[in-house]
């Protein structure tokens, strides 16, 4: 095969457009375009978002409804995808309502294009402080507990730990971005979650179901473990008491035990000589003056019985 004009084409002139790396400017608008779709849809139902809207622990966006129809047991609900797909969605973040924040939303009904027309059909949500649209071209935020929605600069310039609009107190990590694009934001709120979920607290601030239930439980297990601890330590005061100068543990308890032993050795030796008494009185003492006179006028039962000094050897 040779000599016919043809030719061995490489692996370039094989394909005609190289895979490339998409670009800053591609990526930013990749992410403009999603940021834009979960702004304006509610990833449960796939319907337009509508107040009531309510946000996770990572500040999702959702209708309310759609979480409601999500909680309510029972079979799979045509308003919403199905309970797998929700769950795998919601990643365990939503039990209940305590889990969620209704956002309260500035709207503006006033704001129309030059010729007349709304800018958008639906309603307009803009920050109360700087009246910018909030929406996947302005970061916005929302406070917790309360739930009133700005723009992150405008948090971000005030400084304060009051909400503007209803004037509750609030703290930094209870400032939560709406839909964060950072790893870094992402990272925060699951910790924030992780920490409040240790303090038996919800994302909304409220108390956990059941968290009153396990305190006590520990309480009363801690009440146990105190109780069976001062028995143990009242019934080896008593034992350790001639030991209280010993510091090692081991050693203190091995003296008490000791000591305890010697005591019963004493006890019993004790008893033994009271009965040693009593055998006594059955004999005399030739030493004794007042035994002999007992020995005398005694019966054979109690007379000492005496060798005479003529039969000794």
């Amino acid at each position: 095969m040779g000599n016919d004009g043809g030719s061995i084409p490489t692996r370039r002139e094989l394909v005609r457009e190289a895979a490339r790396n998409p670009s800053t400017m591609q990526v930013k608008e990749a992410q403009r375009e999603q940021l834009e779709h979960y702004w304006t849809t509610c990833p449960l139902s796939h319907k337009p978002l509508a107040r009531p809207i309510v946000s996770d622990s990572v500040g999702n966006l959702y209708n309310k409804d759609a979480i409601l129809k999500f909680l309510l047991p029972g079979e799979d609900d045509e308003g919403i995808s199905s309970k797998a797909d929700c769950e795998e969605i919601l990643q365990g973040r939503v039990k209940g309502l305590r889990d969620v924040v209704e956002l309260k939303f500035e709207v503006d009904t006033e704001r129309v294009e030059p010729d007349g027309r709304n800018a958008r059909p639906g309603e307009r949500w803009i920050c109360p402080i700087t009246t910018k649209e909030l929406g996947p071209n302005v970061k916005s935020v929302y406070l917790v507990p309360c739930g009133h929605v700005f723009s992150e600069e405008a948090i971000r310039e005030m400084k304060g730990d009051k909400c503007l609009q209803c004037n509750e107190p609030y703290t930094e990590d209870n400032v939560i971005p709406i839909l964060p694009t950072k790893e870094a934001e992402k990272e925060r709120l699951i910790a924030r979650a992780q920490k409040l979920a240790e303090q038996g607290l919800t994302h909304s601030l409220k108390k956990a179901p059941g968290s009153k239930k396990r305190k006590k439980q520990a309480d009363s297990a801690a009440e146990t473990s105190t109780s069976q601890t001062t028995t143990t330590q009242s019934s080896s005061s008593q034992t350790t008491t001639s030991s209280a100068g010993i510091k090692n543990a081991a050693t203190a308890m091995l003296t008490a035990r000791v000591l305890e032993e010697e005591n019963e050795k004493k006890k019993r030796l004790k008893m033994m000589g009271g009965r040693n008494e009593n055998l006594q009185s059955l004999f005399h003492n030739n030493n004794d003056t007042a035994n002999k006179e007992k020995a005398k006028n005694g019966d054979f039962m109690t007379r000492g019985y005496t060798i005479p000094a003529g039969a000794r050897r």
